[in-house]
């Protein structure tokens, strides 16, 4: 196995981290030592997972293993997209086109906003009173 060559990336949305690592071969996702389709469960999930390979064609080509930590299920499948998108472009600096212009090359910077103190939420605030 001295030709195969190993790609590794992080990806990152909302409070989740994805490591990716990817190699040639028959196209099996690997999500936590779990199968991609038991993991994410969700078709929405599982669609938003395979984007990167999609756009690119190369459904099927790479194996793909990812450790996902931190956040929720959807936040995680964004970061596991994102370093999908990273690894691939590792893998081949030619799919740069395709893969920015999908927007998948960029960390999705939205994340909760802060509470602030003396009221209940982030934006939220406690009703007015003018007397």
């Amino acid at each position: 196995m001295a030709g195969l060559k190993n790609y590794y990336a992080t990806g990152k949305r909302k409070t989740a981290i994805a490591r990716v690592y990817m190699k040639p071969g028959k196209g099996t996702i690997t999500v936590n030592k779990k199968n991609f389709d038991e993991y994410f469960n969700r078709a929405t999930l599982k669609a938003l997972v395979l984007q990167p390979l999609s756009e690119t064609a190369n459904i099927g080509s790479f194996d793909v293993r990812v450790n996902v930590t931190g956040g929720g299920v959807s936040g995680q499948a964004g970061a596991v997209r994102h370093g999908i998108a990273k690894a691939l472009l590792e893998a081949n600096p030619d799919l740069k086109a395709p893969l920015r212009k999908a927007g998948l090359l960029t960390r999705d910077p939205r994340s909760k906003e802060r509470k602030k103190y003396g009221q209940p939420g982030a934006r939220k605030r406690f009703q007015f009173s003018k007397r």
